[in-house]
């Protein structure tokens, strides 16, 4: 009887070295998780807004030769896009492609031998699911320094598209909703990664709910963006207007066949924004409005009046024209045909 209570300390004493140790353990583990997630995280540098709107986001390695995948955002729209690799190396980035629709965009740098996320490798996840995300939300590093590790839970697996006109986004698909303040400026293009370090989901831009301002923390599932990300790797996003002057049609198309009156280009890069639709034309016919911001001519980004113009005149006057517009917060797509009395 008296050796019980001996039994009992030296039970408990056994059990705390063990958690403990088992503490210390999943410490060691989650920091060498989070050590190779970061290696594979960028800082990206492009265009800053008007009031005060950053010039910056996040962004992942999905190859390893260089290439990223972000969030398609007016931070890109500019010339010169300057990406910083986790041990602060400096790259002039190029962008391949966008995705309006998924909010996403693939960049690509000139290097080589890169640590990266394999998107095929991506996984799906459930409400609970602990979950780490990394970005570089208020632009915390800007060299070798590390970007900012949040660890929370996914709260929900739900689609956004019930929050059509509530939270406005062009986006209308699954999102993890995640119980941490993620989507903060700059964090947008960020990584969501599980405990193990799997990939799960990019972390969507800042998104207000626009009838009681609060504000949601989501990402994006790798496996809605995969298709979109593949297709601009293998070059379907590309610019028509880097085709040979040759392949040019010799009845090239324009918005004044169209019937479309953009505004005045007085930028550098306008946006493509409907100014005035000319009655009976193919653009009264097909339903464009006044103030529809064109975004794409049937896949290709058309991220200013002039690249407008120029996708327009390498397509046939006598063929149809696919554009997706935005209109208000809903994107939509619209096909135009000039009849034969257009002009």
């Amino acid at each position: 009887m008296k050796r019980r209570p001996i039994l009992c300390v030296c039970a408990a004493i056994l059990f705390a070295t063990w958690f403990s140790a088992a503490n210390t353990a999943v410490a060691l583990s989650l920091s060498r998780v989070i050590d190779q997630a970061q290696a594979k995280m960028v800082k990206i540098y492009g265009a800053g807004g008007f009031r005060g709107m950053e010039g910056y986001q996040s962004g992942f390695l999905i190859s390893a030769e260089g290439h990223i995948l972000t969030a398609l955002s007016y931070v890109l729209d500019t010339d010169h896009i300057a990406v910083t690799l986790n041990d602060g190396r400096r790259y002039d980035a190029k962008l391949l492609g966008g995705d309006p629709r998924l909010e996403i965009a693939v960049l690509k740098i000139e290097a080589t031998d890169l640590p990266h996320f394999d998107l095929a490798k991506a996984v799906s996840l459930t409400g609970g699911t602990r979950i780490l995300a990394l970005s570089n939300l208020f632009n915390v590093a800007m060299g070798d320094e590390p970007d900012s590790v949040q660890a929370g839970t996914v709260s929900v697996v739900t689609r956004l598209e019930g929050r059509r006109g509530v939270f406005e986004t062009p986006y209308h698909g699954p999102i993890y909703v995640l119980d941490v303040a993620t989507n903060n400026p700059g964090a947008a293009g960020g990584a969501l990664v599980t405990y193990n370090g799997e990939l799960a989901g990019i972390l969507g831009k800042e998104l207000r709910n626009s009838l009681n301002n609060t504000w949601l923390s989501y990402a994006v599932p790798i496996d809605q963006v995969r298709q979109s990300v593949d297709d601009i790797r293998a070059g379907k996003f590309i610019s028509l207007k880097e085709l040979p002057p040759e392949k040019k049609p010799a009845h090239p198309m324009d918005v004044t066949i169209l019937g479309i009156v953009l505004v005045p280009d007085v930028l550098e890069r306008t946006p493509a924004y409907v100014d005035q639709v000319r009655p009976g034309t193919a653009a009264a016919r097909a339903g464009l409005q006044p103030d529809d911001l064109i975004l794409m001519v049937g896949n290709q980004l058309a991220q200013s009046c002039t690249d407008l113009q120029k996708e327009l005149g390498m397509i046939d006057r006598a063929d149809a024209v696919k554009i997706t517009i935005l209109r208000g917060q809903e994107l939509v797509d619209v096909t135009l045909q000039a009849g034969p009395d257009d002009k």
